[in-house]
């Protein structure tokens, strides 16, 4: 039938792989514990190891080099077994139970056979990737070629800032880095830096492309342009549309790591329009881009936006001399220090110092340098090139605001000195009362516009933020200041439009051909004495004298001025009356005398019928205002701090005539006053800045009524008093009733209190319930005990408040009773400074480790005496290592200074 085999097996080797099958699929139960416990130290053997691998290999793809595709094989191998693992490990407590007769049996034997067999494989491959030995992880990467772009042949001070570019850049986290800052700063050259060093660091990326947006975005030609230098272009691409362009360079770039570079932009421009996908740390792509305006790097996504800065007052002189060159500084021994002149009038814009330095290069004789010093100082767009080559760049800022408002401010800012710290709260009145903002609806509203408005030109990098002693203010750089006037001189044909002499040195009005073209004039800072003549200025609108040594104004001064708007004459200590021909200016919004000697006002202020603000603080030498303020029936704003004469109750009686006010800071001295003026809800209502100074109130206290919802600022000075308390209004009797611990916050407004010389006074528990305090003073008060009392503000602490959560500065001097500020630690979030004087019983501060963590520098305590510091007791010993060892041998002897 066949050739047949027979093959004949012993029973004793079918029984041995038998009990060897058996016994390999039991161990899957038997030694699932042991196995689990195996997997999960190899798993963690696995992941350090692929930790190093993966540090190391970063650290060569930085220095130019590749990673190879088996180690990136091996690494997703890793990721796949670890996610493997976890779910392994994330069910072995329940089929632990399972197992029974100790471990040799399970109660679902099948379930728990299958899960032993899962854990024993991943175990092999798990130990298989453990064991496996990488001699190479990277090679020499694909170098891609980087197009060099030509550098200006002098740059000075950007060696640090391209160290701080480059190194921000090249971390893991950064996707996308942006640059912004004035026209003219030099983003540009610092971005170009950053491009061609690429050619010389090979950090691994397939392409680095350069692409100059400008102030048109216009997204084909920027498809175009990465098309070019990735080598998608050629009559193909020129035949497709936009969106089949985006696709290409999607699907293109998609596959490749890639450096984009994009110079000018001047809104948003989006990356997935244009087909460049987004920057992460998985496909390790980067973008970086240069842009005046910091909003649009908010709008592209950049979380820590890098501002690039004017030179520094040492690089900028290094610049300008590099620029002018040696032969022309030597040519003179008087040139040299006529040059660090010139070069302060460039402010450090590196833009105007080559500039001007070019245009000095050849000027060898002290004659044309002091000149050229005076048009600069005089008026700059008559110096040469600056209006054909720098105010033009600047201009494009200008233009590029989207609200005329915005605009018209901007210009408004040129009317102030160099280097000015400009109060953005004057400002914004000033732009009120020129009707640049619409104060209608509103001072607070109107208020809130000018924000808004300061907020878009800070963003615009048009104007600069200043923060002075808690104070808010602005500062226009030089030369953005001089571009405004140009504009405002409409480009330089109406010379006189605007007439800027602040800190000038004049003695004497300035000599006008033609007073009638004049908008706005600013003496500010000069020695202006006498204002004599009549002006016939029938469009001037704005006149700033304040700090111009004013002592004497003839009646006839202001005759001819029926348009003039705002009147500034603050800060004139020799000017101690006002001609009765104020009566002329019909039109007059704002008069500000504060910080004059001024006795009295003329009545002829009592036609000032349109004003909307008056300014009175710190008129040492006022005696009364008695019938004036009934008359000024458009009043708004009405600043009374610090006045010379004494408040009383008739005053209070013409305060409550002006239907219109909304704004008052006042002073009050007099008992009778204090509750006339505490129970009038008009008054209460407009305050922003209550003083109040020289009273004995042991018995009642002070109740301040809850709807005090403007104050901003409250001072008590030089008082014995006992409480200070909330209460409501009672209508018909017009008097305070006090008010028990409220639920909530009450005071909203308030971000500034100072308690001075004050007996009696044992706590200020008061301010548990101001939610945005940010200074907080405190000296002298004998008998204070507490700042926050315990059994007072326990009812607030159940309500879930947390005081002080907006606090910046804390002083507490010469207060020998103090033991508490608050009975447990706080977050402090924003605070910046603690100043503890002559506070021996102080000995816990409501501090915790945590405390002040979120400010910029972290939380300081100063202190006179050392010994105070040492023996104060700490939450605990982290809270003791931050603040005790932080602040130790740093105390000041002189505190004398403090706010």
């Amino acid at each position: 039938m066949g050739n047949c085999v027979s093959v004949s097996i012993s029973p004793d080797q079918s029984v041995k792989k038998v009990c060897k099958w058996l016994d390999v699929k039991v161990g899957y139960v038997q030694n699932l514990e042991k196995n689990l416990s195996a997997l999960e130290t190899t798993m963690e053997d696995l992941k350090a190891k692929r930790d190093d691998l993966s540090r190391r290999a970063t650290r060569e793809e930085d220095r130019g080099l590749q990673r190879l595709s088996e180690f990136q094989v091996w690494l997703t191998r890793v990721e796949t077994y670890e996610n493997e693992v976890n779910n392994l490990l994330s069910a072995r407590n329940g089929q632990l139970q399972r197992l029974c007769l100790l471990g040799f049996c399970s109660k679902s034997l099948i379930l728990s056979y299958r899960y032993g067999k899962s854990v024993s494989m991943t175990l092999r491959e798990v130990e298989k990737l453990k064991s496996r030995v990488f001699e190479v992880i990277v090679e020499q990467a694909h170098t891609c070629e980087v197009e060099e772009r030509q550098l200006q042949s002098i740059i000075v001070g950007q060696k640090e800032k391209l160290e701080n570019a480059w190194n921000h850049l090249m971390e893991d986290r950064v996707g996308i880095m942006g640059l912004y800052g004035m026209g003219g700063v030099g983003k540009t050259t610092l971005l170009t830096q950053l491009n061609n060093k690429f050619g010389d660091m090979r950090c691994g990326f397939d392409f680095v492309i350069w692409v100059v947006v400008s102030k048109v975005l216009q997204v084909e030609t920027i498809q175009s342009e990465i098309a070019r230098k990735v080598g998608l272009g050629g009559e193909e691409w020129k035949q497709k549309e936009k969106s089949q362009k985006t696709d290409v360079i999607y699907n293109f770039l998609r596959k490749k790591r890639f450096m984009l570079f994009l110079d000018d932009i001047w809104e948003k421009v989006d990356l997935v329009e244009i087909g460049i996908p987004f920057p992460t740390t998985q496909n390790r792509c980067k973008v970086a881009f240069t842009t005046r305006s910091k909003a649009v790097c908010t709008h592209m996504g950049v979380e820590e936006p890098m501002e690039v800065k004017c030179l520094s007052e040492k690089d900028a002189f290094d610049l300008f001399q590099k620029k002018v060159g040696q032969i022309t500084l030597r040519s003179d021994p008087g040139i040299l220090e006529l040059a660090r002149k010139v070069s302060k009038k460039c402010c450090g814009l590196p833009l105007a110092l080559n500039v001007v330095g070019e245009a000095m290069s050849c000027k060898r004789t002290v004659q044309e340098w002091c000149h050229s010093i005076n048009v600069l100082t005089s008026y700059t767009v008559e110096f040469s090139s600056m209006k054909d080559k720098v105010l033009p760049l600047l201009k494009y800022s200008y233009d590029n605001l989207e609200v005329e408002q915005a605009k018209m401010c901007l210009l408004y800012c040129a009317l102030f000195p160099e280097d000015d710290r400009i109060p953005t709260e004057k400002l914004i009145s000033l732009w009120i009362c020129e009707g640049i903002i619409d104060g209608s609806e509103g001072i607070e509203r109107a208020e809130n516009k000018g924000y808004e408005i300061i907020g878009s030109l800070i963003r615009a990098s048009l104007l600069t933020e200043v923060k002075w002693y808690g104070t808010h203010n602005i500062c226009m750089h030089d030369v953005v200041g001089e571009m405004a006037l140009w504009i405002a001189s409409d480009l330089g044909t109406q010379k006189n439009a605007f007439i800027v002499r602040a800190g000038a040195g004049l003695n004497a009005m300035p000599k006008v051909e033609n007073w009638n073209i004049v908008r706005r004039m600013s003496l500010i800072k000069n020695k202006t004495h006498h204002l004599a003549g009549s002006p016939e200025c029938l469009k001037l609108t704005t006149l700033l004298l304040q700090k111009a040594n004013v002592a004497n104004i003839s009646s006839e001064f202001f005759k001819s001025m029926p348009r003039l708007a705002v009147l500034d004459l603050s800060y004139n200590a020799n000017l101690f009356e006002l001609p009765d021909g104020i009566s002329e200016l019909v039109s007059l919004q704002y008069l500000n005398l504060s910080y004059t000697s001024i006795r009295q006002l003329p009545r002829g202020v009592q036609e000032l019928k349109k004003l909307i603000h008056l300014d009175l603080e710190e008129t040492d030498n006022l005696s009364s205002i008695d019938g004036i303020l009934s008359s000024l029936h458009s009043l708004k704003i009405l600043n009374l701090s610090r006045a010379g004469f004494s408040l009383d109750c008739n005053v209070l009686e013409e305060l409550q005539t002006l239907e219109d006010l909304e704004v008052l800071t006042i002073d009050i001295n007099l008992l009778q006053c204090l509750e006339q003026f505490l129970s009038s809800s008009r008054l209460t209502c407009a305050t922003r800045n209550l003083t109040i100074r020289g009273m004995r109130l042991e018995s009642s206290g002070i109740s301040l009524p809850i709807s005090m919802d403007n104050l901003r600022e409250l001072n008590i000075v030089w008082c014995s008093i006992s409480e200070i308390k909330m209460g409501t209004i009672c209508i018909k009797s017009k008097t305070i009733s006090p008010l028990h611990i409220p639920k909530t916050t009450c005071f909203l407004s308030l971000s500034k209190v100072i308690i001075m010389d004050c007996k009696c006074l044992k706590e200020l528990t008061l301010l548990m319930f101001a939610p945005n305090l940010r200074i907080l003073s405190v000296q002298i008060a004998n008998q204070l005990e507490d700042i926050i009392n315990k059994d007072k503000g326990g009812q607030g602490e159940k309500s879930g408040i947390v005081p002080f959560r907006r606090l910046e500065f804390l002083t507490l001097a010469q207060l020998p009773k103090l033991k508490n500020i608050y009975w447990s630690p706080l977050p402090f979030p924003y605070l910046k400074r603690i100043d503890v004087i002559s506070c021996p019983n102080l000995k816990q501060l409501p501090l915790n480790s945590q405390s002040g963590k979120y400010g910029e520098d972290g939380l300081i305590i100063r202190y006179t005496v050392k010994e105070w510091i040492e023996t104060v007791e700490w939450e605990d010993d982290a809270t003791k290592t931050r603040f005790f060892r932080a602040n130790l041998g740093g105390f000041d002897q002189d505190m004398s200074h403090t706010n």
